[in-house]
């Protein structure tokens, strides 16, 4: 799936296919690989417990609605114990109807991403399902204050989801189609998705309930989407600079196997050694930098590496998702 290239001066550089997605990567199942995605499965349970608190918390006792998928799922809670009468009691069914309208989208999954990818949605959306479910709502808020349990309930909403996405994993409905999408636009966002089907959603609710719910509604929606961005967000590149005596085909493969990065090598004299060297070129995101640090002191622990933060890219730069 990498095609390795020669440019005009001879350097060499690799190039992920353009539909090419970090989870459709299949690796080689090890036990070291076994312990990383346990530890990253149970940092996106922790995630999926924050975005439970915040919704069961601080959303619910308030009377709003979180947005997206499980937004509609409220509001369809909302018709079938408040309009209808049915289903009466003190359980929140949002979680369980969120469960049901999830399982197709396990399927899209199924087909568009890769098996691990999909085991890991798997199981963070039944955390999130089960965790709506079995948390208590308060009676009261908890706070006296609406403005400001909007902003901690978007902050543990928003990072809960971030904190998902970063694991490589998902907390289903409306995330699943936006991280689709994130292949096909360059600036796209999930957090940006979410903001979207929010402000649809609260249109509807315009005509059912009051302005003053919208408005708190809109409030959350925006913290969290920002939240969400702050933590998942992979937009900010790296440039990366290696000075190495020990420059091997296995160190460059690593990269390319591990972090789906191309490079750019070239020859180099030290100035003050007169000693032979070669300078390796990178791009990556923020969280990819310690990795790629871990790659190449693994094979030249005096490397010279220098990382500038916040650079601007145009051309094809893949955005990793986790």
């Amino acid at each position: 799936m990498k095609d390795h290239k020669n440019n005009e001066n001879g350097n060499i550089t690799a190039s992920l296919e353009d539909d090419e997605l970090p989870f459709e990567r299949e690796e080689k199942v090890t036990v070291e690989k076994l312990k990383f995605e346990s530890g990253r499965i149970l940092m996106a349970t922790i995630g999926a417990l924050v975005y439970a608190i915040g919704i069961n918390g601080f959303v619910v006792p308030l009377g709003l609605y979180t947005g997206g998928l499980l937004g509609y799922c409220q509001l369809l809670r909302t018709y079938l114990v408040s309009y209808l009468h049915l289903l009466p009691g003190s359980v929140d069914i949002s979680g369980i109807i969120y469960y049901a309208l999830n399982i197709p989208l396990f399927f899209m999954a199924k087909k568009r991403m890769g098996k691990l990818y999909l085991v890991k949605t798997v199981i963070c959306v039944s955390e999130v399902s089960l965790f709506l479910t079995l948390i208590p709502i308060p009676a009261h808020t908890l706070i006296n204050d609406s403005l400001a349990e909007c902003l901690i309930a978007g902050i543990l909403c928003g990072g809960g989801i971030g904190l998902i996405l970063r694991m490589g994993a998902c907390d289903g409905g409306m995330d699943i189609v936006g991280i689709l999408l994130m292949r096909r636009h360059k600036d796209f966002s999930v957090g940006k998705l979410s903001l979207v089907m929010n402000f649809i959603l609260y249109g509807i609710m315009l005509f059912l309930f009051n302005v003053q719910t919208v408005i708190y509604c809109l409030i959350y929606a925006s913290v969290s989407a920002m939240a969400v961005d702050q933590v998942h967000s992979q937009n900010i590149n790296v440039e990366v600079h290696i000075i190495t005596k020990h420059s091997c085909r296995e160190m460059e493969e690593k990269v390319f196997s591990e972090l789906g990065r191309g490079l750019t090598k070239w020859q180099a004299v030290g100035a003050y050694t007169e000693e032979s060297e070669e300078m390796l070129y990178v791009i990556v995101n923020k969280y990819e930098v310690n990795h790629l640090k871990r790659i190449v002191h693994s094979y030249d622990p005096k490397a010279f590496i220098v990382a500038s933060t916040g650079v601007n890219v145009d051309g094809h730069f893949l955005k990793h998702l986790s």
